[in-house]
This record gives C-alpha cells, sequence and structure tokens, in this order.
C-alpha cells in the first residue's frame, strides 16, 4: 500500500514539474498547440499551391504528350491569347459575383427574422431547416435540380404556368443551382453578425422616428457588412472552383472548373491545367486584399 502511494506521489510530482514548464514556457506551449496544424497547412495547402505553380511552369511535348520539366510560358500564353479561355474566364468571375450577390439578397431576410422576430423555438427550428442541405450529398442535390429544369420539371411547369419558357440546361440553371448549394454559407455568417447586434439600438431607433428603411440602411446594414464579406468569401470562392454543377446543369457552357479537368483527364495536359488552375487562386488573393482594405476583416 504504502509502494502505491509512492508511486502515485511520485506520478503526481512528475505531472506538476511537467506543468511548471510549460507554465514558465510559454512559447513552447504555443508551438505544441500550434505546431502541428501549422505543419500541416505548411505541407498539405502551402506545398500543393506551390506544386500547382511550378507545374504551371512546365511544358508539354506536342509529339509525345509528355510533360517536360522544362522552365516555359507557354501555358499562360495560351491561356491569355486564346479567345475561348479568356471568355470562360470573364464567365466564371461574372457567375461568382452573381451567386455571391443573389445568395446575399436571399439570406439577409432570413437571417432577419432567424434572429429578430422568431422565437428561440421557432430559431432552433429554422437553423436545423438551414443546415439540413449541408447533410445532403452535393450529387444528390446537383441532380435534383437537374430534375427540375429538364423538361416537364418543376421549373418548366412553373414556368408554363405564367407563360414563360422553361431556361433548361444553361447558364441560368447554373446560377440557380450554385446559389442554392452555397446559401447555407451565406445565411449562418449574416446570422451570427445580426445576432451581435444589440435589440436596444433597433428600439432606439423607432423611438427617435426613425423608419424601417432608416434603421436598416443606418444601423443593421453597417453591422452586417463584415458577416456578409465572409459569407461572400465562401459563396465566391466555390463558385470560383466549381466544376460539378455545371456539366451536370450547364449545358454546353464550361467554367474554370470544367477546364482544369478536361486537360487533366482527357487531355492529359497538366502544365496548362495547372496554369487554368492559378486563375481562380489569384483572383481570390486580389479579392481578400481588396477585403482587407476596406477594413471589414478586422471586423469578422
Amino acid at each position: 500500500m504504502d509502494s502505491d502511494q509512492g508511486l502515485t506521489a511520485a506520478s503526481s510530482r512528475g505531472a506538476v514539474r511537467r506543468g511548471n514548464v510549460l507554465y514558465r514556457h510559454p512559447r513552447v506551449r504555443l508551438g505544441l498547440l500550434l505546431g502541428p496544424p501549422m505543419l500541416w497547412l505548411g505541407v498539405a495547402y502551402l506545398g500543393a499551391l506551390a506544386a500547382l505553380f511550378v507545374t504551371a511552369l512546365w511544358s508539354q511535348n506536342s509529339f509525345t504528350g509528355l510533360v517536360e520539366r522544362d522552365w516555359s510560358l507557354d501555358s499562360f500564353r495560351t491561356l491569355f491569347t486564346v479567345e475561348v479561355y479568356r471568355t470562360i474566364a470573364l464567365r466564371t468571375i461574372a457567375v461568382a459575383v452573381l451567386v455571391t450577390v443573389i445568395d446575399a439578397v436571399v439570406a439577409f431576410p432570413i437571417a432577419l427574422y432567424m434572429s429578430k422576430v422568431a422565437r428561440p423555438g421557432l430559431r432552433r427550428v429554422l437553423l436545423v431547416a438551414v443546415l439540413m442541405p449541408l447533410w445532403a450529398s452535393y450529387l444528390v442535390k446537383a441532380y435534383a435540380w437537374r430534375g427540375m429544369f429538364s423538361e416537364g420539371g418543376l421549373v418548366s411547369s412553373l414556368a408554363g404556368l405564367v407563360g414563360l419558357s422553361s431556361p433548361g440546361y444553361g447558364l441560368t440553371a447554373t446560377i440557380v443551382t450554385l446559389a442554392y448549394l452555397w446559401l447555407p454559407y451565406m445565411i449562418l455568417p449574416i446570422f451570427a453578425g445580426l445576432e451581435r447586434l444589440p435589440n436596444s439600438l433597433l428600439e432606439a431607433s423607432a423611438d427617435l422616428g426613425g423608419k424601417t428603411a432608416t434603421t436598416l440602411r443606418r444601423i443593421v446594414l453597417p453591422v452586417i457588412v463584415p458577416a456578409v464579406v465572409a459569407g461572400s468569401i465562401f459563396t465566391f470562392s466555390l463558385t470560383l472552383g466549381d466544376y460539378i454543377a455545371v456539366r451536370i446543369v450547364g449545358g454546353t457552357n464550361q467554367l474554370l472548373g470544367n477546364v482544369v479537368y478536361d486537360n487533366v483527364g482527357a487531355a492529359n495536359n497538366l502544365p496548362f491545367a495547372a496554369a487554368v488552375a492559378t486563375v481562380p487562386v489569384v483572383v481570390m488573393l486580389v479579392y481578400l486584399a481588396a477585403v482587407r482594405r476596406t477594413g471589414a476583416m478586422e471586423s469578422l
């Protein structure tokens, strides 16, 4: 019994000494905490980006089709000089912007009702309803929209009821599908931003005679700008890199993701695929830099 108590006391003293070492050396404690995730970030993410940029500078033998590790700007030259690729790049950016705007417009009233109008019980139900689409498979949701846009589907039937022609497969179907897929990523940040808005500010605005439009413009919108920026980072970047939805509902249209997919698979042109893949990365870096200059990032 005494020996067991001695072992327990010794182990306790060892644990205390180890705890004191970590307490006296906060840098060691910080390194142990952040070391593994930073190592993963550096190897898996930054390393993959570096490999992407290096591959984009290689060339491909036009006769054998093999990749040659010779430095060349031929892939970027083709990307910027061939008109079809410029058109696809501009189309991808335009679709990403439009999807982001649509999601922001649709998400704002939903998030406002959830945070400021709905009762606590109903608020939890609505939060579950917003999160439920994230539990379903991406392909299931995309093919569901394909069925709705097909001839005789829900969209074509509703369009026929109001005397309009069905949009069918194309950019319209792609934009609607992507806006639906990424909508929860816009609702949740706006909801979190509105949750931080004190109700007393809204009540004070009403007591001072402020109309609803004035309250929204002067009190609510300035508060949720960082939240909209956070949501736009998700919707904009996810749309830039998407290639599955446009293959399912996009018809003959292409986005940058489809060009990368085709050149990795059928064309087997890895340098050009890597060069095309750098476009969304550069666009996102420019977008994040612009957002940072506005000061919205500091408020996230």
